[in-house]
């Protein structure tokens, strides 16, 4: 049998999605491995989603998707033969989803038709089990793209909104044409033991950051400088917290109080603690005004002036950026913002790093303030590290008692 690599079919795979590929693999009776299709798997079916249901003769059918297979090969299966209890479960509680959706829309009472679907219903249930499989293989994109300790989850159960289709996921800063950002330390600490030796904080006239919790300790507005690549400590020194990266699971989700999507830990982060970077695309300031005015117009906000010493630079987090990119501002905040020099120590150009500012429990959405006024434990109004500045105000829908009423 040929294959699709012998032919040179799939020279560009990128440009068309994995279920297509596969598709069009059977349809021509073709190998690849690349993309899963092999000799032996060729021919296989495995239900992917339920699209439909129905009665006949007292007999239960579902519509049946089958992975890898176009929907021209779905067929009506008999229940009996479905051995798929999770597709059977997630069907039955998208048409229940969506059956109590129309009666809080329309306020009156729609009965379950026990023989047939209406055909709105069985479109909703194929758009759910669409948008979930398109959250399942962002999230492991995502996962395979991160390179710290913290899993990332993707949730939504609020809306049809899918992956975002304009945002790539990057660990770290990534510059704008013409923007360096290679600026190694020239030198490193050769302590024993960073707690009690004169080490990089000290050289750079400020004090150790952390405690021996791993917890920050310096008020905000105070830069981190942790040991950096020429340090002869090793990588478990207590004085490189942010450079680990995430070390708790986390979960994008999508919010149902209108701000799109949210970021919320699964996990307890103790107060005082770190919790993610602020990444994205190194611009000018004067790119920031010009982009920051087509932000406006959407009432969305990803402009990050990196402002410690002076104000040249800024992170633009709306097509590159992590996490940090899905969290939304708070005016009663539970994260807060830091200056961390590790390697590039240009003062220009900090890392940005997100701290708690109190215990967070699992399942809690994390926020920070965009203009870096918020009331938690280590917080402070008379310390402005805030956005790129906006022409438009924005409403804010934080819901904190505290809520200023606009984002800007």
């Amino acid at each position: 049998m040929a294959t699709a690599e012998a032919r040179g079919a799939w020279c560009v795979p990128c440009l068309v999605s994995l279920d297509t590929l596969q598709e069009l693999c059977r349809k021509e009776k073709l190998t690849c491995k690349s993309i899963g299709i092999t000799k032996r798997n060729l021919n296989n079916y495995e239900v992917e989603y339920l699209c439909d249901y129905k009665v006949v003769k007292d007999m239960e059918y579902y519509l049946v998707k089958w992975k890898g297979w176009p929907d021209s090969t779905n067929t009506w299966e008999p229940l009996q033969n479905l051995k798929c209890p999770l597709l059977l479960q997630q069907f039955l509680n998208d048409k229940h989803n969506y059956l109590s959706q129309v009666k809080k829309g329309k306020a009156i009472t729609v009965k379950d038709n026990n023989k047939a679907l209406k055909p709105a219903v069985a479109e909703y249930i194929v758009k759910k089990a669409k948008q979930r499989i398109a959250l399942q293989r962002w999230q492991d994109e995502l996962n395979r793209r991160k390179n710290h300790k913290g899993m990332i989850f993707v949730e939504n159960t609020v809306d049809l909104e899918g992956p975002p289709s304009d945002f790539y996921y990057i660990n770290e800063y990534k510059p704008a044409p013409g923007i360096s950002l290679v600026n190694e330390a020239t030198f490193g600490c050769s302590c024993t033991d960073c707690f009690f030796e004169k080490c990089c904080p000290a050289e750079a006239g400020v004090l150790l950051a952390y405690n021996k919790n791993q917890q920050i300790k310096i008020p905000p507005g105070t830069p981190i400088y942790e040991c950096n690549s020429r340090c002869q400590c090793g990588p478990d020194c207590p004085n490189r917290i942010v450079q680990k990266g995430t070390q708790y699971t986390l979960c994008i989700f999508r919010t149902s109080n209108g701000c799109g999507w949210g970021v919320k830990t699964l996990v307890k982060i103790k107060r005082m603690s770190f919790v993610m970077e602020y990444v994205g695309e190194v611009i000018t300031s004067e790119e920031a005004e010009r982009r920051g005015q087509l932000y406006d117009n959407k009432g969305i906000t990803y402009l990050f002036d990196l402002d410690y010493e002076s104000d040249e630079f800024t992170v633009d987090a709306a097509r590159y950026g992590n996490v940090s990119h899905f969290v939304n501002h708070s005016c009663d905040p539970n994260l807060q913002v830091f200056n961390v020099f590790i390697d590039n120590l240009d003062t220009r150009l900090p890392r940005i790093a997100l701290f708690s500012t109190r215990t967070i429990n699992a399942g809690e959405e994390l926020t920070f303030d965009y203009q870096m006024k918020g009331s938690g434990d280590i917080s402070s109004d008379s310390i402005d590290h805030s956005p790129a500045k906006k022409r438009v105000r924005t409403v804010c829908r934080c819901g904190a008692v505290t809520c200023r009423g606009y984002l800007n």
